[in-house]
């Protein structure tokens, strides 16, 4: 599991180390990174090859200088275009002249951009706000219309910091070199990044606790239940689906189906889909309602079970099991209508799952913030909150925050939701924290969305059957609970 540092963060960190370590010290290891990767992306015999630096104000511009040097002594081409020239980082400009570097000014300058075999992008950093200005903005343009890869200073410049947010125009980086630490704007605008790459510069002894966090396969093996010698199917946790009806019944058989595949315990279906589950999933135990179940350890009530009489009632008979529970779809928007459910779930082992629109129904406009606004739905309503979207994000009441970063959308298909309700009641009813279970079932998730794609639209009943492929994955990492 590794983390991700606001701005304000990272400043306060800085700070602290250069107190101790020479500011100029700290930005030639960065920028000697910066180069190192500048380098490995231009790849064998660089010595002629030609990078444009396009520097703004300010320290980012001093890193893509002293980059620019580094590179320059071994041969390559480089041409510094700067866009505020009177606020351009001296020593750093100073150094790229002395090793023969070019400086130019931005007018004109897209004929250099459009030949350039690499920019690098060294507009704003971490301080910066809102869209590239120009004439940034135009040579950045012009780096599009020739293909020319960009690689990012610390975050592409356009791309808020801490909340991810893209304006236009911004960059949307081949790479990013980041210092330090990583940056929410690395999970939450994966896309607008590309492969991050972190150069270590000696801060993470200043560092505080992180902003919020992000898993790894081997976070989610260590906590993935895997049955021992004693287990039976009751040991391993039993999950209850009440889903579907009707109207929805692929809901029943999605979210059913999930949950037989991600454990190896036991499934239990009340509701109206039984026949529709049965035909897909022989194994599953299914009564009409939640009252004629057996006994279970966690309930996932909602997907596509309608937001009726019979649909309120339904969560109410899934409360008074008082056992750990996954609200999603219709559930959510039934706790979003009737106050009495929402002071029932408060400080339970709850897990909800909204997508932007439910959200909004249940804790307010999501807005530019996910993090915070996922924060603020879990402490709102004293349960975990999974915000659904490309950037995943899991907030628990205690104020923890995960981030599942995507770089793809395939998970983004009808009844993918269901399919990761499924997966969350599982890991509930086998033990794991809500915070935990939301987490690990979005990697899972995630992976099999990936896995079923394989560069071409899956729906979401592939989606479901690639999920014993993700955990498999996940114990090549190592670990596996027992």
């Amino acid at each position: 599991m590794w983390g991700v540092w606001t701005a304000g963060q990272i400043r306060e960190a800085e700070a602290s180390m250069m107190r101790r370590v020479p500011g100029e010290t700290i930005m030639r290891r960065a920028a000697y990174g910066l180069a190192v990767r500048v380098r490995a992306m231009l790849g064998d015999g660089v010595a002629g090859r030609r990078v444009v630096l396009l520097v703004g104000a300010g320290h980012n511009g001093g890193d893509a200088l002293w980059a620019g040097y580094e590179l320059r002594r071994r041969g390559v081409a480089v041409t510094a275009v700067l866009l505020v020239p009177e606020r351009a980082y001296e020593p750093g400009l100073v150094a790229l002249r002395r090793v023969g570097g070019r400086v130019a000014a931005a007018a004109g300058a897209a004929a250099l951009v459009e030949r350039a075999d690499l920019v690098v992008d060294g507009i704003v950093g971490i301080s910066g706000h809102g869209a590239v200005r120009e004439p940034g903005a135009g040579l950045l343009a012009a780096a599009e219309r020739a293909r020319v890869p960009v690689v990012a200073v610390d975050l592409p410049s356009g791309v808020d910091t801490d909340t991810g947010e893209v304006h236009d125009p911004a960059v949307r980086a081949s790479a990013t070199v980041t210092f330090g630490a990583r940056k929410p704007v690395h999970v939450l605008a994966a896309p607008s990044c590309g492969p991050v790459h972190l150069v270590d510069f000696g801060l993470g002894p200043y560092l505080p606790a992180p902003h919020a966090q992000v898993l790894e396969a081997a976070d989610v093996a260590d906590r993935w239940p895997v049955p021992g010698p004693a287990d039976d199917k009751y040991s391993q946790g039993v999950v209850g689906i009440a889903a579907g009806s009707a109207v929805y019944p692929g809901a029943a058989v999605l979210a059913a189906g999930a949950a037989v595949l991600a454990t190896s315990g036991m499934v239990r279906y009340a509701g109206t889909g039984a026949e529709a589950v049965h035909a897909r999933w022989p194994e599953v135990v299914a009564t009409a309602d939640i009252g004629g179940a057996g006994r279970t350890q966690a309930w996932t009530v909602g997907p596509g079970s309608g937001t009726d009489d019979t649909g309120y009632a339904t969560v109410v008979a899934a409360l008074d099991r008082d056992v750990p529970l996954c609200l999603d779809a219709d559930a959510i928007t039934l706790l979003a209508r009737h106050a009495d459910l929402r002071a029932a779930v408060r400080g339970r082992p709850v897990v909800v799952t909204p997508h932007a629109g439910e959200f909004a129904r249940l804790a307010g406009d999501v807005g530019v913030d996910r993090i915070a606004a996922a924060r603020r739905a879990a402490a709102g309503l004293g349960v975990t909150v999974l915000l659904k979207g490309n950037a995943t994000v899991v907030a628990a009441p205690d104020g923890r925050a995960l981030v599942h970063p995507s770089t793809t959308s395939w998970a983004a298909t009808a009844g993918s939701g269901d399919v990761l309700s499924g997966i969350i009641g599982a890991l509930l009813a086998s033990g794991l924290e809500p915070w935990w279970a939301a987490g690990c079932a979005a990697f899972v998730h995630a992976r099999a969305a990936e896995l079923a794609a394989d560069g071409a639209p899956a729906p979401a009943s592939l989606l479901q059957a690639a999920i014993p492929a993700a955990v498999r994955s996940l114990h090549a990492a190592g670990g596996g609970r027992q």
